[in-house]
């Protein structure tokens, strides 16, 4: 009965280790999701429209260096990359392809390029918040760069 118990805290032990991997593996995409939106009216658009609404932890965080793990959502070709989407998802399932929603993608802008790959890779930039731009993502990533596994 011993030898059983053991290896029920060894299990247990096992999952709630591969879950705090987990959630580091991920980076900082979690903390992108403490955002909430409200709908208001956009004068030059002429409708309402869903602005974002931070939360003071990610408020806090503004300015300050993240590190993301995701996919490469090209805009411009599939060269090297200075400007493109990053998201928390592979392109057939990300924000503007699937059911994942605007927290899960950011703007990112590096200072060298980045070779486009469809494989899972990490970022680290400087974050900013867009509480007004209707015409870019709600997150930008500034002076990225990929970080080597």
């Amino acid at each position: 009965m011993k030898i059983i118990n053991n290896k029920f805290w060894y299990a247990v032990l096992a999952l709630i280790l591969f879950q705090v991997c987990s959630l580091k593996a991920q980076g900082d995409w979690e903390l992108l999701s403490k955002v909430s939106f409200k709908k208001m009216m956009d004068e030059n658009m002429g409708f309402e429209v869903d602005f974002p609404l931070f939360s003071k932890d990610l408020q806090s965080r503004e300015n300050t260096l993240v590190e993301l793990r995701g996919f490469i959502i090209p805009t411009d070709g599939y060269k090297n990359q200075q400007e493109f989407v990053f998201s928390q998802f592979p392109y057939k399932n990300c924000f503007f392809c699937g059911g994942a929603g605007p927290e899960t993608v950011i703007e990112v802008h590096t200072l060298k390029p980045i070779l486009y790959t469809s494989e899972k890779i990490t970022l680290r930039g400087k974050l900013k918040l867009n509480r007004s731009d209707l015409n870019r993502l709600m997150f930008q990533l500034s002076n990225a760069e990929k970080i080597d596994p």
